[in-house]
Parts: structure tokens; sequence; C-alpha cells
């Protein structure tokens, strides 16, 4: 199988642009925002977090770059979430809609959406026509989830089981298709750059 993800773009170098910057730099009205909305004095805050008036005013005020080491006894005073003083992005929808693709016969599913390193697809291949062993650069990870596949790598020439999976070097000749008339669905991960995969499982006690 062949990647078709391009290399990721590189990031600005541009610090003007970078959105941590940008959140930053608003940290300081909402500090003075959530002091003053509980009625607190620069000096009651002060007291409580042991951080001096000066270098509150200097926070509030955008001339003292706000750090966890000053952030957090004053979260802590305030009784608020971190998040809720660095007025931090939400977290995005980690729910993926894998839109399938069609390539010569197969229905591929990528399951993975951010550019380059280790890409997922779930696959399903239905009976084709005499293997054709190709090459590429990569590294590639295959486990079946239904049917029976065969697959030629090299010298080796298995057939794969559901359940079953194998891993191999993408720049050795492979092919891998149905074992027999049925179509088979499977899972693949694969490195462009010859990323492995490593797998952990708990040691039994």
């Amino acid at each position: 199988m062949n990647s078709t993800t391009g290399p990721p773009d590189h990031p600005t170098d541009d610090l003007a642009d970078d959105p941590t910057d940008d959140v930053l730099g608003k940290v300081g009205e909402r500090l003075r925002h959530v002091r003053t909305s509980r009625g607190a004095t620069l000096a009651d805050l002060a007291e409580a977090t042991g951080i001096s008036k000066s270098t509150l005013s200097r926070l509030e005020s955008g001339q003292r770059r706000p750090s966890l080491e000053l952030l957090l006894p004053i979260a802590r005073a305030h009784r608020v979430p971190l998040d809720e003083l660095v007025g931090a992005p939400p977290v995005g929808d980690p729910r993926i809609r894998p839109v399938p693709v069609r390539r010569d016969g197969m229905t591929i599913l990528p399951l993975t959406q951010q550019p380059g390193g280790l890409q997922a697809y779930k696959m399903i291949i239905p009976p084709r026509g005499e293997p054709d062993p190709r090459t590429h650069t990569g590294y590639e990870w295959l486990y079946v989830l239904s049917g029976r596949l065969r697959l030629i790598l090299a010298d080796h020439d298995v057939v794969l089981v559901t359940g079953e999976a194998a891993e191999f070097d993408t720049r050795l000749p492979h092919w891998f298709g149905p074992a027999d008339d049925e179509p088979v669905e499977l899972l693949s991960l694969f490195g462009k750059q010859g990323e492995q995969i490593h797998m952990r499982t708990r040691r039994k006690t």
C-alpha cells in the first residue's frame, strides 16, 4: 500500500503568529477580572498567595510574563481551574469521521487526520488478480479483522487469519490480498519514514 500523505507544512518562525503568545497576552486581563469579580484587592491576593503586590500588578498589566509558578498559587487562591485563568482553547472533538476512498477495488478508510508519522487505515479488500509484489519506503503493520489474508513478502508466502498480525519493512517486495474468494478486512498502520510499531502488553503475574 502506497502512502499518499505528503510532508507536513513547516511551522512559521514568526513568534507574533504563535497562538501560545496570543493566549498568554490575554492572561493579565483575565487575572484582573477574576480578582475584581471576587471583590479582592491586590493586597488580599498577595497575602493569600505569597506573591508580592508589585508582581501581581505587573502580571495584570501585562508587564510580567505569566508562568506556572505564579499562576498555580493564584488559581488556588481564587479556587478556579488553571484553564480559566489562562483562557486555554477547548479541546477539539476527538472523534474521527473517515471518508472512504476507493482504490484498485479496495475500500480504504483513513483513521488518522494528522499528516506525517504513523498513519492508520481500515481496509476492505475484495478478491484480486495475480500477486504483483512492489517496494516503497516505509514500515507496515497489518492486523486481520475478518477473513483470510495472503501476504507475499520477499521469499515468504503466508496466510493470516482473523486475529493474526504481521509487520514488515516495505522496502522488501510485498503484496497482500484475500487468500480465497472472500473479501478480507484489516487494519493497517503505516510509517512512511520507516517507524516500527511498538506494542506493549501487561506482564502476567
